[in-house]
């Protein structure tokens, strides 16, 4: 692993805390990248800590240094469900934050949904998603997906990352930048997932957990047996991957590993 891409430990005294200075982190970060390029682009995360990092941007009174209108929304996974249903992780963002927030609707890149046109084949449906990445992609972006300014995922107590599910052919993908997910170990079953080769596109990887019930998939994500066994390990960003922990979280790494910045 390159010095750049060594994981760097943040750790926070609790979750509230995490969420607020994360949201702080991205504002930051977006409002950088968009001073010195004019646009940014973010990969989004569903599930708790992403919902709550959406939620204390929302209430962050830093939100509005943003240019919303010049920012590049993404996902990393999500459920392959109807437009509307409240389990996919674009209805969840609209109701944290996106739909309060002056965005351009052909910047919101939202997965297809299964009301959608391509119905129940799910494959077609990563394949289109992977093809408005490969569009989107600038020159010298060789990966088929654009750089992303930081792409944010949240760990599962089985260390998977999107729908990278550990053992399962998505996580094993090294073409394809987009894949379907078929059974699921969590449900939904049916789910469109970013691969490990697009993840590492980005300019920066960062990972987010906090709970009790994470710390053991974070001690083994950066101690453990590799990408296969454990997903979350081979989440990493071209210049930097950065966990972003709460103290619970943390609680199982082992002292020195990791030195917290």
């Amino acid at each position: 692993m390159t010095a750049a891409s060594t994981p760097q430990l943040v750790v926070h005294r609790d979750k509230e805390l995490m969420a607020q200075a994360t949201a702080a982190r991205l504002i930051t970060r977006i409002v950088d990248a968009q001073a010195a390029r004019g646009t940014a682009s973010v990969v989004l995360t569903g599930g708790r800590n992403g919902n709550a990092l959406l939620a204390a941007i929302a209430a962050s009174p830093a939100r509005d240094a943003v240019d919303w209108a010049r920012l590049d929304l993404w996902w990393g996974d999500e459920r392959y469900l109807a437009s509307d249903d409240p389990e996919r992780n674009a209805v969840q963002a609209r109701a944290e934050l996106l739909g309060s927030v002056p965005l351009d609707p052909a910047r919101v890149h939202e997965m297809p949904a299964s009301d959608g046109e391509f119905g129940s084949d799910v494959e077609a449906a990563a394949a289109r998603y992977a093809q408005e990445l490969a569009r989107a992609a600038g020159p010298g972006e060789h990966a088929g997906v654009p750089a992303f300014d930081v792409l944010l995922l949240g760990v599962g107590p089985d260390t998977h990352v999107a729908s990278l599910f550990p053992e399962h052919p998505g996580v094993r993908e090294t073409e394809l930048t987009v894949v379907a997910v078929h059974g699921s170990p969590k449900p939904p079953p049916i789910r469109i997932s970013l691969t490990l080769p697009a993840i590492r596109a980005a300019r920066e990887v960062w990972l987010l957990a906090a709970g009790e019930d994470k710390a053991d998939a974070v001690a083994m994500a950066l101690t453990g047996p590799g990408e296969i066994q454990a997903p979350a390990s081979g989440a990493r960003g071209l210049s930097r991957t950065l966990w972003l922990l709460d103290r619970a979280a943390a609680s199982k790494i082992p002292a020195g590993l990791y030195p917290p910045s």
